[in-house]
């Protein structure tokens, strides 16, 4: 496993700390019906979605250009990047978070977009079903 690699997962452990305590349930390494994994996806008690796309560097950032293909897979969106990211270079119409292995600051709050109401139930069973299967999974790995 590479450093950005193992930096990612202890940026996703601090954003899932984050939106658990304001209230959301969140899942790492989702994939979205087009085929592509979101870093982290959360969802709100009313049914609203937030994915977080995690970059752990600059470099990172330049060689993605899939991030805009989640964004109708979800009703917020944003960047999370690590203290020391060069924040200036992310677009200005999304979230920003600033996290670390223990927490998450949001920075500048995403606008809300909602999304296409069959999509959001279809996607909504599919957090429910793979939440489900990682929760069986630590509860009878022989499975």
């Amino acid at each position: 496993m590479s450093g950005d690699e193992r930096r990612a997962i202890g940026l996703a452990r601090g954003i899932a700390r984050h939106f658990e305590d304001a209230g959301l349930a969140s899942l790492a390494e989702f994939t979205v019906k087009n085929g592509r994994r979101a870093d982290v996806i959360a969802l709100d008690a009313k049914g609203l979605f937030t994915i977080i796309e995690i970059k752990t560097s600059l470099a990172d950032f330049r060689s993605d250009n899939k991030w805009p293909e989640y964004l109708e897979f979800c009703d917020f969106y944003y960047f999370a990047v690590p203290e020391d990211f060069p924040q200036e270079v992310l677009p200005d119409e999304h979230g920003l978070i600033v996290a670390d292995r223990f927490d998450a600051t949001i920075l500048r709050q995403s606008e809300e977009a909602p999304m296409n109401a069959t999509r959001r139930k279809a996607q909504t069973l599919r957090f429910a079903m793979l939440a489900a299967r990682r929760l069986r999974e630590v509860t009878d790995p022989s499975v």
